[in-house]
């Protein structure tokens, strides 16, 4: 890439995240995805289009990986534990067999169909075996899309969880690549290693930084959230420094960190989730640029064959056979099966073998692009038709957005909940003050039809409230029987 000035580079930054996320607005309007969208900017800004010439592969995926440092991170603190828990053999299974099954038959597909060799074909089939967290649950909030069952955190938790291993096994193949001696047998006990390794200093860092987030106190509030992004670099790196997998430590730091409370713990969720964002558009523009679109149609039929075995047999068949032994209904399976969107993840792969100058290397690179493009396409645009063709859509439950926020400190168990009244419980049509709430909970506001009221004692409840409750956990099943059960088996307790 040639020198620029400084100046005209940052505003060539700038103008392109507007324009991105004002086309992702108009996108998610016509119902089409906004990674999609963030691609084609890129792709637009490229040498094909406004002539921005950007080659620099080695800095591409340096930028890849730290994004995805933060997009993992972010998506283990978005994790809730007691709903992923019930599916974590399924979800293992996914992250494992799933895309083992997926890479051999890819591999198998480009071998017999158009005689690639296998280290080729393989090397094809792991950049693609996994699932992209960014994509699957960007796409899932633009179609405010709700699943039945168990699907939902499945699919969290697989997508999670699937990144370390696609790129173990990327990095595998290239290793046999670079030695053609070395024997396939080889590579098992760096994988061993890697995910043992990843696993512990995962657990034994992050609850590490969850110490010290709760320890260190920092003079001003924005500090603590520049304390955790540290905290979170430390957890990646120093895994990879040890020989571990830094993608699965830094996603069970942020499973672990997540499910606990700490100080200032809303504000330094929010910046998480506003840099999980920033990494996603920078990562899909990046590689925007990286793609001349006059270099895919070469290997256009090619790689819309690839694409459609990989959506339509690869990935259905390894959903399947991984969940062979659960009792998951088959339309929910299959539902999982078409969520199992590629995104940034595989693009970012696809930069390995141009850094290690791989023979086929370009030519891999935008097969992977036009199968990633191909994906988000047509699996993105028809995920809301296929879930109610399937019979497994669900309503999203309401957020009320409260004028009042509550942070933990880190050293209390109290946490604000929501909290209806329901017809014919105790609450309905009594005052705050006559319902011998445990001393310690606090009524903070009334939500009723929309409208907020300030409570005081003499405020009467009605059926349909929604009460906003500070309290324990030890007093919010007190709580709940008084306000939300009848009132028959609320003064029975």
């Amino acid at each position: 890439m040639s020198e620029v000035n400084p100046e005209v580079f940052l505003l060539a930054t700038g103008v392109l995240l507007v324009v991105s996320l004002v086309v992702s607005r108009l996108g998610g309007r016509l119902g089409i995805p906004g990674l999609l969208l963030f691609l084609g900017v890129g792709m637009l800004a490229g040498t094909d289009g406004l002539g921005i010439e950007f080659g620099d592969y080695q800095l591409a995926q340096t930028l890849g990986t730290v994004a995805l440092c933060f997009i993992l991170f972010q998506g283990g603190l978005g994790t809730d534990w007691g709903h992923t828990k019930p599916v974590i053999r399924k979800g293992v299974s996914l992250a494992t067999i799933g895309v083992l099954v997926t890479a051999g038959v890819m591999a198998a597909f480009t071998h017999f169909a158009f005689h690639w060799e296998w280290l080729p074909a393989w090397l094809l089939g792991a950049i693609v075996s996994s699932t992209d967290a960014s994509a699957v649950f960007s796409v899932l909030k633009e179609r405010a899309l709700g699943l039945k069952g168990q699907i939902a955190p499945l699919l969290e938790f697989e997508s999670g969880g699937n990144d370390p291993m696609a790129v173990f096994l990327t990095l595998g193949i290239l290793e046999l690549i670079a030695h053609p001696g070395a024997g396939i047998l080889s590579i098992v006990p760096l994988f061993l290693e890697e995910m043992v390794l990843g696993a512990v200093m995962g657990g034994v860092l992050g609850y590490l930084a969850l110490r010290a987030l709760n320890r260190f106190q920092l003079q001003f509030e924005g500090l603590h959230s520049v304390l955790s992004l540290a905290l979170a670099l430390i957890v990646f790196n120093a895994t990879a420094v040890v020989g571990g997998s830094g993608f699965l430590a830094i996603y069970i730091a942020g499973v672990i960190i997540g499910n606990a409370e700490f100080i200032h713990k809303r504000t330094i969720l929010s910046f998480h989730d506003g840099i999980a964002w920033i990494m996603q558009v920078v990562m899909f523009l990046t590689l925007g640029l990286l793609v001349n679109p006059h270099e895919l149609w070469p290997t256009a039929g090619l790689s819309l064959a690839c694409a459609l075995v990989l959506v339509l047999v690869a990935r259905p068949l390894s959903v399947h056979i991984a969940l062979l032994l659960s009792n998951m209904p088959f339309n929910q399976r299959n539902m999982v099966a078409w969520t199992g969107l590629r995104g940034a993840v595989p693009i970012v792969l696809a930069t390995f073998p141009l850094v290690a100058k791989v023979p086929q290397a370009h030519e891999l690179f935008n097969i992977v692009f036009f199968i990633v493009l191909t994906s988000v396409l047509l699996q993105g645009t028809t995920l809301v038709r296929v879930a109610h063709w399937l019979g497994v859509r669900a309503e999203l439950p309401t957020q009320t957005e409260y004028p009042i926020s509550y942070t933990p400190t880190g050293h209390s168990r109290n946490a604000m909940v929501e909290v209806e009244v329901m017809p014919g419980s105790l609450g309905a049509g009594q005052r705050i003050m006559d319902l011998n709430l445990p001393p310690d909970a606090l009524v903070v506001l009334v939500n009723r039809g929309g409208k907020f009221l300030i409570p005081k004692g003499p405020t009467e409840l009605q059926a349909g409230d929604n009460v906003l409750v500070l309290s324990g956990p030890e007093d919010l099943e007190r709580i709940q029987m008084r306000l939300s059960r009848p009132a028959q088996a609320a003064s029975g307790r």
